[in-house]
């Protein structure tokens, strides 16, 4: 098992600017005028800010995790793409829809798995296991994914897996453990795993989330298979954000204890208003907590930032082609996988 973790000082730390309700008016007006001017779609993570989650959908863009930002974007008929999120997402928008201008509302939006993947690095672990299917999460740089066989999103990872388990493929995975082992676990299939985590999943703790189930003991548990193994063997739903929203609007009870990050709760809210949503219990507390319930990279994706993109057309995402047209064969491959999968 490769390793290449980060340091608690190498993750940023970001407190995003408040807004006073006019100024925050103001702003989402003018990135409208501009989303119109520049024929350009909106399209942002669920991990996001609430107001550019809601910007987005009220200019007819999406809201939605990596694998329906990618559709979205390819999709659209918008010649300019504005991707709210972290920069390999945008970096995929670029890839599968190359002829079309690709925006970020900043560049120093990383993501920690993406960073504790070097591709040098994960080349020689990939050259030093030939005979492994190689299988990354979408969380990773376009030069990751062109060393890839196949890419996947937490949504389809468990199916794609399986299918290669199926067909007696052996599997390197990357970049992220937790997700790995839950693939493992989950399939049996024989896979050899990166050591990567994502700073904001690996901080829930099995112990404080059942304290906290003794404390609301009607409530149903829902996590992100990016958590550790312990704070999986609690959930009800063990799934993607797709997956979590979904169950919270379809399941019975009222109270959800919830471990991904807390950018999901306003998403959650709109669609099954009336339940009540808890963060699960994480290490961090207080002002020293560089992750907690909620990534510091996406914090960055601010209004002002936004239209400040939009007026100059700066940070614009830029692919090499011909590392583009080798990531876009695994990507290529995951979706098309998932269109015969419903």
């Amino acid at each position: 098992m490769n390793s290449h973790r980060l340091a608690v000082e190498d993750v940023p730390l970001f407190e995003p600017r408040a807004l006073s309700d006019h100024r925050r008016r103001e702003l989402k007006d003018e990135i409208s005028s501009l989303l119109a001017a520049r024929k350009a779609v909106l399209v942002a993570h669920y991990y996001t800010d609430a107001d550019v989650q809601e910007l987005a959908e009220e200019t007819g863009g999406c809201v939605a995790d990596s694998l329906e930002m990618a559709r979205f974007g390819h999709d659209h008929a918008a010649s300019t793409l504005i991707v709210a999120g972290v920069r390999f997402m945008g970096e995929t928008a670029k890839i599968l829809s190359p002829e079309k201008t690709v925006l970020m509302p900043t560049l120093k939006a990383e993501c920690s798995l993406d960073l504790g993947c070097p591709p040098d690095e994960f080349a020689a672990f990939c050259d030093a296991h030939p005979e492994r299917r190689v299988v990354v999460y979408a969380n990773t740089s376009a030069a990751v994914k062109a060393r890839a066989d196949w890419v996947v999103t937490s949504s389809i990872a468990v199916d794609v897996v399986a299918h290669l388990r199926d067909q007696g493929q052996q599997v390197l995975w990357a970049p992220d453990k937790h997700l790995g082992r839950y693939i493992a676990d989950e399939t049996g299939a024989d896979m050899l795993l990166w050591d990567g985590a994502c700073i904001v999943h690996e901080e829930f703790k099995a112990r404080g989330l059942k304290d906290l189930k003794a404390v609301y003991p009607e409530a149903a548990v829902l996590v992100h298979p990016e958590s550790p193994r312990a704070v999986i063997d609690l959930a009800d739903v063990v799934g993607s954000t797709s997956r979590i929203l979904r169950a919270a609007v379809e399941m019975p009870n009222d109270t959800f204890i919830v471990a991904t990050d807390s950018g999901i709760f306003s998403t959650l809210r709109r669609k099954a208003p009336g339940k009540r949503f808890i963060e699960a219990p994480t290490a961090g507390q207080g002002a020293t907590c560089r992750s907690c319930a909620h990534c510091p990279w996406m914090a960055m994706n601010e209004l002002d930032a936004l239209a400040a993109t939009l007026r100059s057309g700066s940070n614009e995402i830029l692919v090499d082609p011909e590392l583009a047209r080798k990531a876009m064969i695994p990507l290529q491959r995951m979706l098309d996988f998932s269109v015969t999968r419903g």
